[in-house]
């Protein structure tokens, strides 16, 4: 089947584009409003895009409903500048889930989701204590483009637990963090447990050797 974009709602394009794009890793990120009501809320929308400086990219719609009223994430990014990027891993999971509840603005989806906040090493907003990994980031911009805020932020601090950093590199030991991956809608994940497949890049020599043989 082929889609015209223009022939089709944007509820089937999003449909179509998070069952293609995938998997996607998943940001549960803790947000601060001005008074210091905490927020999370998690985004499969996410990814890193540069690394010098490095600069996480963070896609979130408005709220439901019409108009361009802003979720409290882009809200709180907005006014005051500073967010953190908890990995989500097997044992986030369920809470992860709970802080995707449509909660009223009131409600601390921490508290509901049974998660304990730590102090950030940089950034004003605390990260999640029971996640095993985190990103703090400052607000780089925010673009506005139709119904959604395209957030940049470039990291400015990276928690790791010690058990998941290879000091050689440093690199992650990414087999043993057990991140979640976010597939296509309908509450669909993915695990990365004894799921790694390696693929060695080749040089161009290496290329021209094999085609030879």
């Amino acid at each position: 089947m082929n889609f015209a974009i223009q022939d089709v709602t944007a509820r089937q394009v999003y449909n179509l584009l998070i069952g293609l794009v995938a998997p996607r890793p998943i940001a549960l990120v803790t947000s601060q409003s001005e008074s210091g009501q905490l927020n999370a809320a998690p985004f499969s929308a996410y990814n890193y895009v540069c690394t010098d400086p490095p600069v996480l990219a963070l896609g979130v719609t408005n709220r439901p409903g019409g108009g361009f009223a802003p979720k409290d994430t882009a809200r709180n990014i907005r006014r005051t500048g500073e967010f953190v990027v908890n990995v989500v891993t097997e044992d986030l999971l369920q809470a992860m889930n709970i802080c995707a509840t449509d909660f009223p603005e009131e409600v601390n989806e921490l508290e509901m989701a049974g998660l304990e906040t730590e102090v950030s090493s940089v950034v004003r907003v605390p990260r999640i204590r029971q996640a095993h990994a985190a990103l703090e980031c400052r607000e780089h911009t925010t673009l506005e483009i139709g119904r959604s805020r395209i957030i940049l932020g470039e990291v400015v601090s990276v928690y790791v637990e010690d058990q998941f950093v290879d000091p050689a590199g440093p690199y992650i030991r990414a087999e043993e963090l057990h991140a979640v991956g976010r597939m296509n809608g309908l509450g669909s994940y993915v695990r990365t447990r004894d799921a790694f497949l390696h693929q060695p890049r080749i040089s161009y020599a290496e290329w021209l050797a094999g085609k030879r043989s």
